[in-house]
C-alpha cells in the first residue's frame, strides 16, 4: 500500500522532557524483561516451577506473568522481544498440559473471569505477528463458534455452563467434594447463595455446605453466566484476523442476546441465565447470583469487564454502537446508587487494590459505587473503575459518555491529576490522571506518568533480586505477576492515544500506532518518541520527536489499533526558513519560525520521514471506524473499507 509522504523540518534544539523520559524507559524495560527471563524461566521458556496444580486454578496465572511482553514489541520493544514472548507462550503451554489443565492447548474448563485474563498475552501475539497465530486463534474462537464442541447452544444463545473451554467432560465448577473456598477468601467475599442458610443458622462444614457443594453445582454451576460474555473477544480476534462472517454473526447474537435480556431488566444485565434459556431459573427468579456475577464474589469488577469487553467487540464487529448500551444503564445504575463516604470506612472486598491507587485520599470523602448485589441489596462499595467508562469514551466519543466522566470527577473527593507510583494487576488504573491530561488540565501528565513508571520498573526489578532462585508453592505462584517488571500502561495512553487493554479479555484499543518503515516492524524506531496530547477525532494531535543526533528515522502512523480508521488530512508542523542556524561566527542560534502545512491522505496511514535530530507535531483529522479492522501491516495491508 502506498502512503502520503511527509518529512519533519522542525528542528530539535531542547528535547522535550517527557521525550527522553519516553526513551528511557524503553530502555529500562528492555534490561528488565531479560533479568525476569533468566532469573525466572527456563530455557524452553516455562516458569521455574516444581509442583502440581491442586484445583482448577492456576492456567491464568502463567500466561498473564508475560501478557504485556507482545505489547511492549508493538510499541517499540526490541526485536527479540517478540520470539521471547512466543518461547514463553509455547514454553508455559507445554507445562500447564503436563499439568493437567490443557487439552490441545486451550483451557479443559474454567471461568471467563480467569480465562480471559490467560488468553491477553494470546491476543497481543496474534497483534504482532498474525501468520503465526492464526490457525490458534481460529481454532480456539471455533470452540464456541462450532456448537459441535458442546460450549455453545444456538437456540438459546447461550454458553452452556460457566465451567467452559475444550474439554465437554468438565463439568460444575470443582471435582472434589466442595468449591476449594479458603477462609481469607470467605472472609473477603463471603459464599455464593447466601440465601440458603436461613440467618442465624449455623454454618456447615464446607464439604456439607450446600453453598459450597451440592447447591452450588445445581444452581450455578450450569447455564450461561456474564462472565461468558467476555468470549466475544476470543471471537473477534478470529474475525479480525480472518473477516469470516461466522465470527461476527456470532459476536452480534450471543452479545444481542445478553442486551435484550438487560433491556428486560431495566437495562441493568443480569448474571445467569438457566439451560432453558431464562434469567433467574435456577435462582428461584433472581437476576443476580450466578458465578461470578453481580453478588460473588466481585459484582462489577467482573461483570463490568466483560459487558464492556463484548458490548465493544459486537459493535465494533457489526458497525452497531447500540450495543454499548449492554453496559451504559448498568454503569449508570452502579453510580446512582453511590454514596460519600471515605473508602478507608467502606465495606469494600478489594481494599488492597484501591490503597495504593488512592494512597492518603482514602480518608477523604468520595464517591463511592456499589460493586455487589444481592438479597440485601447494593453493597460492597469502592471508587468507580475508570478503565469502563473510559473505553467507552474511547471508542464512541459520544458527550453522553464524556460527560460521565467529567461529573464522576466532579464528585470525586480527591484530585483526578494526581500520579501515583502504583502497578495494579491489570496494570492499568491511571486513567483518572491520563483523562484530565487530555482535557487540557494537567499539563505536567506525560513526565510524572514516565516516572511513576520508571519506580514500578525499578521496585520489580528490587522484588526479583529478593526472590529469585526460591521454590514458588503453588500457593504463592501470583509471585511471578507481581515481579513481572514489564510496565506499559504509560506508553500506551502517552504514545498509542489509548486506554491501557480491558485486563479480563479486552484487544486493544488506540488512536493510532507506529510502524518502523525501515526496519519493517511494528512499533517506534529507536531514538523516535511519540505523545498524543488529543483524541478528538477531528484533532488528534501527535508529536513525534527523533532524539538521535546523526540518523534519520521513519516512521508509518496507523490510525487505530488496528487501521480500522482513515486519516482524511493533516495538519503538520515545518520549518522552512533556516536563518535560525546563524552565520559561522555566531555564538547563538535564532527561534526557528515554525508554520503549519497540510496535506490530504484518505488512508489508514501516514509516512514521516524524521532526520535526525527533528520533530514535528501532527493534526490528524479521522473517518472512525471506516474500515474492517485488520492485524495486516501497512506492508501488506489490502483490507478494503467497512462499508
Amino acid at each position: 500500500m502506498t502512503h502520503v509522504d511527509i518529512a519533519a523540518s522542525v528542528p530539535l534544539l531542547e528535547p522535550p522532557g517527557w521525550a527522553v523520559a519516553e526513551r528511557g524507559l524503553f530502555d529500562l524495560l528492555d534490561c528488565a524483561w531479560r533479568r525476569f527471563a533468566r532469573d525466572f524461566t527456563d530455557p524452553d521458556g516455562r516458569l521455574n516451577y516444581r509442583h502440581t496444580l491442586t484445583s482448577r486454578d492456576g492456567v491464568d496465572d502463567f500466561y498473564e506473568t508475560f501478557f504485556n511482553w507482545p505489547q511492549l514489541y508493538l510499541l517499540g520493544g526490541a526485536d527479540d522481544l517478540l520470539a521471547e514472548s512466543e518461547r514463553h507462550w509455547t514454553g508455559v503451554t507445554a507445562q500447564l498440559t503436563e499439568l493437567g489443565m490443557l487439552t490441545d492447548e486451550y483451557e479443559r474448563g474454567y471461568d471467563w473471569f480467569h480465562q480471559s485474563e490467560s488468553l491477553l498475552l494470546l491476543y497481543f501475539l496474534t497483534m504482532a505477528d498474525p501468520g503465526r497465530w492464526t490457525e490458534r486463534a481460529v481454532r480456539f474462537a471455533e470452540l464456541y463458534v462450532d456448537p459441535a464442541h458442546g460450549n455453545y447452544d444456538p437456540e438459546r444463545r447461550i454458553i452452556r455452563r460457566p465451567h467452559n473451554g475444550s474439554d465437554p467432560g468438565r463439568r460444575g465448577l470443582f471435582d472434589g467434594t466442595h468449591y476449594p473456598w479458603t477462609d481469607r477468601e470467605e472472609k473477603s467475599y463471603g459464599c455464593p447463595l447466601d440465601w440458603l442458610l436461613p440467618p442465624g443458622a449455623p454454618v456447615p462444614e464446607r464439604d456439607a455446605d450446600p453453598r459450597l457443594t451440592t447447591e452450588m453445582n445445581a444452581r450455578i454451576g450450569v447455564g450461561d453466566t456474564a462472565v461468558n460474555l467476555a468470549a466475544a473477544g476470543l471471537v473477534m480476534n478470529a474475525w479480525i484476523l480472518t473477516g469470516d462472517s461466522r465470527y461476527r454473526d456470532w459476536i452480534g447474537q450471543y452479545v444481542g442476546a445478553w442486551r435484550e435480556r438487560a433491556a428486560a431488566n431495566d437495562g441493568v444485565v443480569p448474571d445467569n441465565v438457566g439451560p432453558d434459556g431464562a434469567v433467574g431459573s435456577q435462582l428461584e427468579g433472581r437476576w443476580y447470583g450466578g458465578h461470578y456475577g453481580w453478588s460473588w464474589p466481585h459484582g462489577w469488577y467482573s461483570v463490568g469487564s466483560a459487558t464492556a469487553v463484548a458490548a465493544l467487540a459486537a459493535a465494533t464487529a457489526t458497525g452497531d454502537d447500540s450495543y454499548l448500551d449492554l453496559v451504559r444503564p448498568a454503569l449508570d445504575a452502579v453510580i446512582a446508587h453511590g454514596t460519600v463516604q471515605p473508602f478507608a470506612e467502606s465495606d469494600s472486598s478489594i481494599r488492597s487494590k484501591w490503597y495504593p491507587q488512592l494512597g492518603p485520599a482514602v480518608t477523604v470523602p468520595t464517591l463511592l459505587v456499589p460493586f455487589r448485589h444481592s438479597d440485601r441489596g447494593w453493597f460492597d462499595y469502592n471508587p468507580m473503575l475508570a478503565s469502563v467508562p473510559m473505553a467507552l469514551w474511547h471508542h464512541a466519543g459520544e458527550p453522553a459518555d464524556l460527560r460521565r466522566l467529567a461529573d464522576l470527577r466532579e464528585r470525586s473527593g480527591y484530585d483526578w491529576r494526581t500520579v501515583r507510583s502504583f502497578r495494579s494487576k491489570e496494570e492499568a488504573g491511571h486513567e483518572e490522571p491520563w483523562f484530565t491530561f487530555l482535557a487540557g488540565d494537567n499539563p505536567d501528565y506525560p513526565e510524572k506518568m514516565l516516572a511513576a513508571a520508571q519506580a514500578q520498573a525499578r521496585h520489580r526489578l528490587a522484588r526479583m533480586r529478593a526472590y529469585r532462585g526460591g521454590d514458588v508453592a503453588e500457593a504463592d505462584i501470583h509471585l511471578w505477576q507481581q515481579s513481572n517488571p514489564v510496565v506499559t500502561e504509560a506508553l500506551v495512553q502517552l504514545t498509542w492515544g489509548g486506554p491501557q487493554v480491558i485486563y479480563n479479555g479486552g484487544l486493544q484499543q488506540a488512536r493510532v500506532r507506529y510502524h518502523d518503515a525501515i526496519r519493517r516492524r511494528p512499533g517506534l524506531p529507536p531514538g523516535v518518541a511519540a505523545l498524543v496530547s488529543s483524541i478528538d477525532p477531528e484533532a488528534t494531535v501527535v508529536e513525534l520527536v527523533n532524539l538521535d543526533a546523526g540518523g534519520e528515522r521513519r516512521v508509518i502512523v496507523q490510525a487505530g489499533a488496528f487501521a480500522e480508521h482513515v486519516i482524511e488530512d493533516v495538519r503538520y508542523t515545518a520549518c522552512e526558513d533556516g536563518s535560525w542556524l546563524g552565520d559561522l561566527y555566531d555564538y547563538g542560534h535564532g527561534d526557528p519560525v515554525v508554520i503549519e502545512r497540510q496535506a490530504d491522505v484518505g488512508a489508514p496511514y501516514l509516512a514521516v520521514r524524521l532526520p535526525a535530530s527533528t520533530r514535528v507535531r501532527l493534526t490528524l483529522r479521522l473517518t472512525m471506524r471506516a474500515r474492517r479492522p485488520s492485524y495486516a501491516s501497512p506492508f501488506e495491508d489490502s483490507v478494503s473499507p467497512a462499508n
